[in-house]
């Protein structure tokens, strides 16, 4: 049977580890996997755009399992009342191909991208972090801000976002946490003023400059997680020509990261390269870095991990039939067959059942 975790299944998890927790779980995962780098078969997610947003498969797999998220990007969807991202992902046995798992993936994938921003910000911020601003107040916001605050140990966050009631949804959600510092700025460029990280969230469509050069501090680190599609950008490409630029897989971040920008020869890094020594991440105090995350499976695959770990251990979620498993792998018409007659006796059993209870009902009337 494959376990199913749908929403509430994820509340439930949500609510028996704690996000803070959960935050740093996921964290260990993924940074043990990207540890694991060379063990893994990669691929760039494969996306088809549309006017109104795009709709990517993300697939990885190593020797033992496979995992892929199912994931669209489309703006404009809060005007229809629905959320901008969406997903749903799966985890199998690579020995069989067997499906394990089935999962919500939305809360998972903002949990995850809030982990791996973190991973990142504890190699590229300078030590002794302490302030970040917060450009874009939306789905996304609440994860990051607790994420460097639990992992970095940020304690206050300056926050901006064009529409003033989506920060106020952020003051009020972060209310219960109150170490972490919520200041509100009026413009990007007053919330970068003075802070030690920058991360930008936007959902726009387009490319855009966000973050201007000018802006830009020495020593600062500058985490986009934005940027995340072809023709999608938040960072003013003069700041990625001064910077060390990290990214999660190059392939994938030269289409749709910040670095689409740049030339095909920009020299970038790999975060999987930060992680094992091989290179280094910052080496001064006034050192300039970029975080360009898109999001790559590998993180998908860990939390899958994670998720199916926790909710076996917890009794979490639904065994589901999800794929057909007959009797003899070789007959497999012969169970289409075999359950046919199964349903049809069951539906003559039912009406048996409802015919009897009608007439009684009618001899007591």
């Amino acid at each position: 049977m494959t376990r199913y975790l749908d929403v509430r299944d994820l509340f439930r998890l949500i609510d028996a580890i704690g996000v803070p927790r959960m935050l740093q779980d996921i964290a260990s995962e993924i940074e043990a996997d990207f540890l694991r780098w060379a063990a893994f078969d990669k691929t760039a997610r494969v996306a088809a755009h549309s006017r109104e947003g795009v709709i990517e498969l993300m697939p990885v797999a190593d020797a033992e399992r496979f995992g892929f998220k199912f994931v669209n990007g489309h703006p404009n969807n809060t005007r229809v009342g629905l959320p901008t991202v969406m997903a749903f992902g799966a985890l199998a046995d690579v020995a069989t191909g067997y499906p394990l798992l089935l999962s919500e993936f939305t809360l998972a994938t903002a949990l995850r991208t809030a982990a791996t921003s973190a991973i990142a910000a504890r190699r590229l911020a300078r030590p002794g972090a302490r302030t970040m601003a917060l450009v874009g107040n939306g789905a996304q916001a609440e994860f990051q801000a607790l994420a460097f605050h639990t992992m970095l140990g940020i304690d206050e966050i300056r926050a901006f976002d064009i529409d003033p009631a989506t920060t106020d949804k952020l003051e009020r959600n972060l209310a219960a946490w109150p170490a972490l510092r919520i200041v509100r700025a009026d413009s990007v460029a007053s919330a970068m003023r003075g802070a030690d990280i920058v991360t930008t969230a936007t959902a726009d469509k387009r490319l855009a400059t966000i973050v201007d050069l000018a802006w830009v501090e020495p020593g600062m680190h500058l985490n986009a997680i934005g940027g995340d599609c072809p023709g999608k950008t938040e960072l003013d490409p003069r700041i990625l020509e001064r910077a060390h630029v990290v990214v999660e897989y190059a392939p994938q971040s030269r289409i749709e990261g910040e670095i689409q920008q740049m030339p095909a020869a920009f020299g970038v890094t790999e975060l999987a390269e930060i992680l094992d020594g091989s290179k280094a991440g910052r080496l001064g105090a006034d050192d300039v870095t970029v975080f360009d995350s898109v999001g790559f499976a590998l993180e998908d695959y860990s939390t899958l991990r994670y998720l199916h770990a926790s909710a076996l251990r917890l009794g979490i979620g639904t065994d589901i039939g999800l794929v057909a498993q007959a009797p003899d792998p070789k007959n497999l018409f012969g169970y289409v067959l075999d359950n046919r007659h199964a349903r049809a006796d069951g539906v003559n059993a039912s009406h048996a059942v409802a015919v009897k209870r009608a007439r009684s009902v009618q001899a007591t009337q």
